[in-house]
């Protein structure tokens, strides 16, 4: 990747005021195009993980720097979900109970907002929240993952690999939209965002979980941070540039928050072993149950669609 010298070459997007911004000395003009969020035209190399570089902007936001023909799709395998990799789960599918617990608890905070209705689930891996949501919703995911989607469909789930935005509008409108831990392996989440946005009513609900770059264990662990994983991970949101996106496609935020999450035993034991390199002797004793987790770099947003 090449990087010209062009300091404060920025795009259209403004601050408040009008005035351009300003990117710092050093930053270099981005071959990858603007800013998904600010539309600047500069950034920094941050970080080099993986073999990947992250690329970050003057607004915040940080994304994997990747070629041209990379297919993020290709990573979400059977092993990906069954300890195959090492930035993946030690064992998804027999964490079932342990997720469906938290699963519960996000349930419970979204019919705050709508008690019942239409709901997509961008990205539902084994649809263990589709089956929780059931009680109170009408479900309906997609998933990238052949493995993962073809357990769902086996439960006699609604999952589909792929949809057009015409399709997606004619499944709506949704009363909710859920994408839980997923808008940070997405190529094009703002493309995502607008579907979405399309397809939900009026007054309907958007519910993401995702990492906080900008939080204090992120800065403090730098390239180590746990959810720092390239190339399954390709954004980085912080709380203002997940904000700012949301808003520039036609949400209004109400939540934003970093709620402990009940997290598989196994799956505390499978990350946090990465850094020891001892993710064999997980998948040998494998742990049942769960744990609730706050290490307050992970944000739960909720907002509304509106226009």
């Amino acid at each position: 990747m090449e990087w010209a010298n062009d300091r404060g070459a920025c795009g259209p997007r403004r601050n408040k005021g009008g005035a351009r911004r300003l990117c710092g000395y050093n930053y270099a003009v981005d071959p990858a195009g603007a800013c998904l969020v600010c539309g600047c035209r500069t950034a920094r190399r941050r970080y080099e993980v993986n073999g990947f570089g992250i690329v970050e902007c003057a607004c915040g936001l940080a994304r994997t720097a990747v070629p041209a023909d990379f297919d993020p799709e290709s990573i979400y395998t059977e092993a990906y979900f069954s300890g195959g990799r090492a930035d993946g789960y030690a064992d998804y599918e027999n964490s079932a109970d342990a997720l469906h617990a938290e699963f519960r608890r996000i349930v419970t905070v979204l019919q705050e907002y709508v008690p019942a209705g239409r709901l997509v689930e961008y990205g539902c891996a084994y649809g263990f929240f589709l089956e929780v949501a059931q009680q109170a919703f009408t479900g309906f995911g997609i998933e990238v993952s052949d493995h993962a989607r073809q357990s769902c469909l086996d439960r006699g789930l609604d999952v589909v690999r792929h949809v057009t935005p015409e399709e997606l509008v004619d499944r709506g409108p949704f009363d909710a939209a859920v994408m839980l831990d997923v808008i940070e392996h997405l190529a094009d989440p703002e493309s995502v965002l607008e579907q979405l946005h399309a397809s939900m009513r009026p007054g309907g609900h958007l519910l993401i979980t995702t990492g906080d770059y900008g939080s204090l264990l992120a800065r403090v662990m730098g390239r180590r941070w746990r959810l720092m994983t390239p190339p399954q991970h390709l954004w980085f949101f912080t709380p203002h540039t997940l904000t700012t996106l949301l808003e520039q496609r036609g949400f209004r935020v109400h939540v934003l928050d970093h709620p402990r999450k009940l997290v598989p035993l196994e799956l505390v034991a499978y990350q946090a072993s990465r850094y020891l390199r001892a993710q064999r002797l997980v998948r040998r004793f494998p742990l049942r149950g769960s744990i609730p987790v706050n290490l307050f770099d992970a944000m739960r947003v909720v907002a509304e669609r509106i226009g």
